[in-house]
């Protein structure tokens, strides 16, 4: 695995790691404790969760877990381990918010906030109340 440090972002890279550009995107975490984003990221390059995560190299900011939009697998491992390392934030109620996968494109064209819509979300995977997977 390299890391690499660069224009405020810390990159950990697996070492086969390529991907076809239309079809690379994220899944992103968005914390406030560099020391415990740092080891999430490296740990999941580390056990093959992704090939590529990221974080911003300042105390809080977001992390983020790259993956091709139609791998269902990846997007699987990527949940997984989302939900056993307590990533996605939960409603007042306990139900997991339906948190977005974001093309890199649309990073690319500034949707941002009220002008980015995903067509992948959470709960094309698993039930919000529960936190248990579909079909």
């Amino acid at each position: 695995m390299n890391i690499v440090r660069q224009r405020g972002w810390v990159f950990f890279v697996a070492e086969d790691v390529s991907f076809d550009g239309e079809k690379v995107g994220k899944w992103m975490y968005f914390f406030s404790d560099n020391e415990f984003v740092d080891n999430i990221c490296k740990n999941a390059v580390l056990n093959n969760v992704v090939k590529e995560a990221k974080h911003t190299d300042a105390p809080s900011g977001v992390a983020c877990f790259y993956l091709l939009y139609d791998d269902m697998e990846a997007h699987r491992k990527v949940i997984e381990y989302f939900i056993e390392n307590n990533l996605i934030r939960k409603t007042k109620t306990g139900k997991l918010f339906n948190i977005s996968f974001k093309l890199d494109s649309q990073t690319g064209a500034g949707e941002y906030g009220d002008d980015f819509h995903s067509e992948i979300k959470l709960d094309k995977f698993v039930d919000l109340n529960t936190g248990k997977w579909i079909g």
